[in-house]
């Protein structure tokens, strides 16, 4: 009777994914949890969060440790060692900052533990010839070209000026910027370089305003980005356009500061109105749940763990196979096509499509590439 009893349960279980026995896989997450980048890592938490809800629903169940690294590469250096050994980990999603992905990625061959960067964009933390490490984002190079691309659909601005945080973020994508630039005939008028977190700006602005460029190019994180953008408006700093590479100008909190947020373009990872399969389902349930609307930050996350994870199980959490599945597989989700290949100076980097967004009336639109716009840019900037 017993044995007639457990082979009908079996068969239930069989029949009814939702009831079949869930593959088991250990994942490890660093991210920066409380410091000053904590609001941004706030969206990686919780895109994170929706992505192991998802794989339970798909029979995968992620024992899922968390690591904060406060925004500190030698605390995130510290994490992936624990979670390389200690823990015992098949792969790790994370860091979020530039500074420490590019730290741990210097480890993740030595420990041989696969390593999805799903945000950070130094260039160089998937130049180095790693056979471990892969990044989903696009890299730093991108923020500026798709931002200058699309200024240039709307006008001929002439000069840039560049105002960026002393981070491994904000140099790396500044040098790409100036490349960029150039390449394209734009005249670099400024560049100021300021340590993160300072209070006030308005001598580096009024510097700025006297050049007169057409386009200021920012690099930021989400306290600064608000700080920059309020002091130049109270100087009357106005060029042509403001453009925000990603991070503190893509935020909710960024959005909220309507009176000096307005007009801003910014590049971005992901936005809801694109078609790639589970978008706009992705944004609905994260504002359902979180009341408040996903940065590419969380979007990036949530597909990282998707893919770890799904990668990690496949292969019974065994770290080489994992490696190896990472480098074969692609991926169609909520950041479209998903593959890590070798390009120019990047390995195992995923050819990643970057968007332009505008603020317009309060709302995050996007306004390039044509193909996924959702309203027209509004050209030259000017203050609310």
């Amino acid at each position: 009777m017993m044995k007639r009893v457990i082979g009908m349960t079996l068969a239930v279980m069989l029949a009814l994914p939702g009831m079949s026995m869930a593959a088991k896989v250990k994942i490890g997450f660093i991210n920066t949890i409380t410091g000053a980048e904590a609001p941004i890592g706030e969206n990686l938490t919780n895109g994170v969060a929706l992505a192991v809800e998802d794989l339970k629903k798909k029979g995968i169940d992620v024992d899922l440790v968390k690591e904060d690294d406060t925004g500190k590469p030698e605390k995130s250096l510290s994490a992936f060692e624990k979670l390389a050994t200690r823990d015992n980990v098949a792969g790790v999603v994370g860091p979020y900052t530039s500074a420490c992905a590019n730290a741990v990625a210097s480890r993740a061959d030595q420990y041989k533990v696969p390593l999805l960067v799903p945000a950070a964009a130094k260039e160089e933390i998937t130049q180095k010839g790693y056979k471990y490490v892969f990044r989903l984002n696009a890299p730093a190079d991108v923020y500026s070209s798709v931002l200058m691309d699309a200024v240039l659909t709307l006008g001929k601005p002439k000069t840039i000026a560049y105002v960026y945080a002393n981070t491994d973020f904000g140099i790396s994508t500044v040098k790409t910027a100036k490349e960029y630039a150039k390449k394209i005939g734009l005249k670099e008028v400024a560049d100021e370089k300021y340590q993160k977190g300072a209070p006030d700006f308005r001598s580096t602005l009024t510097k700025i305003k006297a050049l007169n460029p057409d386009l200021v190019f920012m690099v930021s994180y989400e306290v600064d980005a608000i700080t920059l953008m309020r002091q130049s408006k109270e100087i009357g700093l106005t060029p042509k356009a403001f453009l925000g590479a990603g991070a503190g100008f893509t935020t909710d909190q960024f959005l909220k500061q309507k009176d000096v947020s307005n007009l801003v373009f910014s590049s971005t990872q992901w936005t809801e109105d694109v078609n790639w399969p589970g978008a706009k389902d992705f944004y609905k349930r994260y504002k359902a749940k979180y009341h408040k609307e996903p940065t590419y930050h969380a979007a990036c996350a949530y597909e990282a763990m998707i893919i770890m994870a799904e990668t990690a199980a496949k292969n019974g959490g065994n770290r080489d196979k994992t490696r190896a599945g990472l480098k074969s597989g692609s991926w169609n989700g909520i950041m479209g096509q998903v593959k890590f290949v070798d390009y120019g100076k990047f390995n195992n980097q995923n050819n990643h499509e970057m968007l332009v967004q505008q603020i317009q009336n309060g709302q995050y639109e996007t306004v390039y590439p044509t193909k996924y716009k959702t309203r027209a840019p509004i050209y030259p900037f000017r203050w609310k």
